[in-house]
This record gives C-alpha cells, structure tokens and sequence, in this order.
C-alpha cells in the first residue's frame, strides 16, 4: 500500500512538474517574433532591432518576408538563421549556445540537433568502426539551416531577405510556419 501512495506521489509531482514547464514564461527576454516590428529599408535590409537591446538580450527573433528568424549575438558577433530548426522544427531562439569542436553551434531543445551560427551546418558526434579504438569526432552533416546576413549600422541591426534561389532543409519549417502569427514554441 505505501508503494502505491509514493508511486502516486511520484506521478503528481511529475505531473506538477510537466505543468509548470508547459505553462510557464514563453520567451523570457526575447523579443516575441508576434510583436517584433521588422521594417524593411529603402535598400532591401530588413530592421530587427536596436544593437544595444539585443547585446542585452543576446538573442531576438522577427518576421522577415513572412519567415521567422532568430538573430544571436555570441562572442562578439551576431548571427541570424530560420528560427525553427531544420529536424522537426524545434525553436531554435529557446535553444542554449554551445562550443563544439571550436564552433559556436545553437542546441535545439527538442531533439539536441546542433547547429553551427557561422555556416548553418548540422553537427553530429560519429565514429569510425574501422579504426582499432574509435573515438567520436565531430562531422558535418552539410549545411542544414537557412542562415541570414546581418548587417549593423547607426546603432541597428538589419538582416538581409532570403536567397531563395537555394534551398535548404529549413526552409520546410519556415514555410510551414509562416505568417502563422502565434505559432507554439514548446512540442
């Protein structure tokens, strides 16, 4: 009888636990990409934000020609790519940056996909059996994830429209969630 009351205790807690994740903040200190004011300029580049706010933050997300993209600022740099990840478009902007093998990659909080901000690139850990004592070494999967242009001048950041001439695993997930004003963020 006292293993099926803890047993119970251990489901209503997991459950309590379950809830507050699913109902918890959304995008704390990011800029929502349903109230971000992205504002195409005369010469095509498109405005996310004021360079300051997003140092701060480190992180804010747009609509730029009806796609949703996550720009980052890391090391100094800042990045842009599709905001939901190439896999099972997963929110890359609540995703946590990592160093792997000397490159700043974006974890994806679904499924751990990693990403490279520089290039877009899939990164996996993978061994050769045919070696006597394999150890894992990471490796390219090729370019997976839309990456954008970001462009800083006067204190704003603007980031360039798609190449659409070239397409890229992402680009199913853009589609598929674009213009979709309040897309969930959480699977």
């Amino acid at each position: 009888m006292l293993d099926l009351i803890i047993l119970s205790l251990h489901f209503l807690i997991g459950f309590l636990i379950f809830l507050v994740i699913w109902h918890g903040p959304k995008d704390v200190g990011l800029c929502s990409s349903s109230t971000a004011t992205a504002e195409k300029e005369p010469d095509g580049l498109i405005l996310i934000g004021k360079e300051d706010d997003i140092k701060r933050s480190g992180r804010a997300t747009a609509k730029v020609d009806g796609r949703e993209v996550v720009v980052f600022y890391h090391n100094g740099k800042f990045h842009a790519l599709d905001s939901r990840c190439y896999h099972e478009g997963g929110p890359l902007p609540l995703g946590e940056i990592e160093d792997i093998d000397g490159q700043a990659c974006i974890v994806c909080p679904w499924h751990k996909f990693k990403i490279t901000l520089e290039t877009g690139e899939g990164l996996y850990e993978g061994v050769n059996p045919l070696e006597p004592s394999p150890t894992p070494v990471w490796q390219s999967k090729g370019v997976k994830q839309r990456i954008h242009q970001v462009t800083v001048v006067n204190g704003k950041v603007y980031v360039s429209p798609p190449d659409l001439s070239v397409s890229f695993d992402s680009d199913y997930f853009a589609d598929k969630y674009r213009n979709n004003g309040d897309v969930p963020m959480e699977k």
